[in-house]
């Protein structure tokens, strides 16, 4: 029998890696893991923690223009750049040393280098300038926003890793793109006073979500004063004299603005790795190619999370961890479950959803019952902020069974959260017409609505009725 130096070896410390490393470790197997940056993955140090904080920061401007209706006297209020990012570097710096600590008492073996596969049980330390041996390898190295290099001028540019560490908070942005990186940032450049302009190629925002929640948030976000133009993609930058950026956009137009960023979808980080050499199947976009446990092509070799362009979510890959190490390690081949994830979008206002959006449903059953409900919720009461909450479900006819619930209004990736347990247990709509309401909240809502708002017949929408 082979003994090798490690008995898994992991790529990469992100939430999935770290999670493998952690969980094996304490099986008493012996565990490395080898990262080249820093602990905590693109969620922690340049992806979802900072850009939760960068949301927070960019809502205050609204909260101190809403206190005014309840009685409240604010003097006007500045904001300072250099202090939210000197914050927010020291809360991610805590993160990640949370992330380090962690896999440290776990006892496994940290090795700050890039690592190379050399064939299927052979790792190179590249920054250590040796090999170990291992028997199991996991890929779990993420992704990175894409670099759009066919876009003349797109060394001009910025993308979400860059905004981020900004020196400057700009006066002026643009940014390509219409899914949930670039409709988050235009809300948050915009709430922290930069004039802000997003460009879809698309007919509308956030593509696969719920035409009701894509129209509504658009239409928010322009009332807002952000500026959305779809059917149009940027096809040059150049860089002026005065540092500033000429974007000259399909439509005709050509927009001067101090930054472009572009938020046009991720890569996955398999450059470099060996994956060739060993024989690793990879996708023609570069992500390793797996099947339903994770494994890829080499029977001992496995990847998880963003690497496999799977579910780019943070959950989702700390679950594909835990069903990588049951099948590894505790001979229970235990498949990743990608049906019914809840997701957010921290716009302002915010999108929560879980399930079918109303095309999709429509395209799978026969016979749906579509409630829906929009009104100004009572925080917006006294402010005299128009702003208005959006909740719709999704119900098929026959078995009653909720197939899809979407929010759009304050605190809708919280009711995400929860609106997700009903609906992985194969709640009905009568399950939620029999649960109580909580009174007053806006979520209550959801189990109030009791009369369709319309019917679905077989793709048509034949039953207008009063909800």
């Amino acid at each position: 029998m082979t003994v090798y130096d490690y008995d898994l070896f992991v790529i990469g410390a992100g939430s999935g890696g770290v999670r493998a490393a952690r969980v094996t470790a304490a099986l008493g197997r012996r565990v490395a893991i080898a990262e080249e940056y820093r602990f905590g993955g693109a969620c922690v140090i340049r992806g979802c923690m900072p850009k939760k904080l960068f949301v927070y920061a960019s809502q205050y401007g609204e909260h101190f223009e809403d206190a005014a209706g309840y009685g409240w006297k604010v003097a006007k209020p500045s904001f300072d750049w250099p202090t939210l990012l000197a914050n927010k570097d020291r809360e991610i710096a805590r993160l990640e040393g949370v992330y380090r600590r962690n896999v440290e008492a776990s006892g496994v073996t940290i090795l700050n280098t890039r690592a190379e596969i050399v064939d299927r049980h052979t790792v190179r330390l590249v920054g250590e300038g040796r090999t170990v041996t291992v028997d199991q390898i996991l890929i779990a190295t993420g992704g990175r926003p894409s670099a759009h290099p066919a876009l003349p001028g797109h060394e001009h540019c910025i993308t979400s890793n860059e905004a981020f560490h900004l020196q400057n908070l700009p006066k002026s942005i643009m940014i390509g793109g219409g899914g949930y990186i670039a409709v988050e940032f235009a809300n948050i450049f915009h709430g922290l006073g930069v004039e802000t302009t997003l460009v879809y190629r698309g007919m509308e925002i956030l593509n696969r979500f719920d035409m009701d929640l894509r129209t509504g948030l658009h239409e928010a976000m322009s009332r807002k004063g952000i500026e959305v133009i779809c059917h149009s993609v940027a096809e040059d930058v150049a860089r002026r004299d005065d540092r500033r950026l000429d974007v000259r956009l399909s439509n005709g137009e050509t927009r001067t603005v101090d930054h472009f960023m572009l938020a046009v979808g991720r890569s996955p980080n398999t450059e470099g790795l060996g994956l060739n050499a060993a024989g690793v199947e990879t996708s023609s976009t570069g992500a390793v190619v797996v099947d339903q446990f994770s494994r890829t092509s080499v029977e001992n070799i496995w990847a998880i999370g963003d690497v496999t362009d799977r579910v780019q979510l943070t959950p989702v890959a700390i679950h594909e961890a835990m069903c990588f190490v049951e099948t590894a390690f505790k001979d229970h081949p235990t498949a990743p479950d990608h049906d019914l994830i809840a997701t957010a979008v921290f716009s302002q206002p915010e999108i929560g959803t879980i399930g079918l959006p109303e095309h999709e449903a429509v395209a799978k059953y026969e016979d749906l019952e579509v409630y829906r409900t929009s009104f100004r919720p009572t925080r917006n009461a006294l402010s005299g902020r128009d702003e208005k909450v959006l909740m719709k479900l999704i119900v098929e006819t026959t078995s009653r069974k909720v197939v899809g619930a979407h929010v759009m209004g304050p605190d809708a990736g919280e009711m995400a959260q929860l609106l997700a347990i009903p609906l992985k247990a194969g709640a009905t709509k009568d399950d939620f017409d029999r649960t109580m309401a909580v009174h007053p909240t806006a979520a209550e809502e959801f189990v109030t609505m009791y009369r369709p708002t319309y019917r679905v017949e077989h793709g048509e929408r034949v039953d207008q009725l009063t909800a």
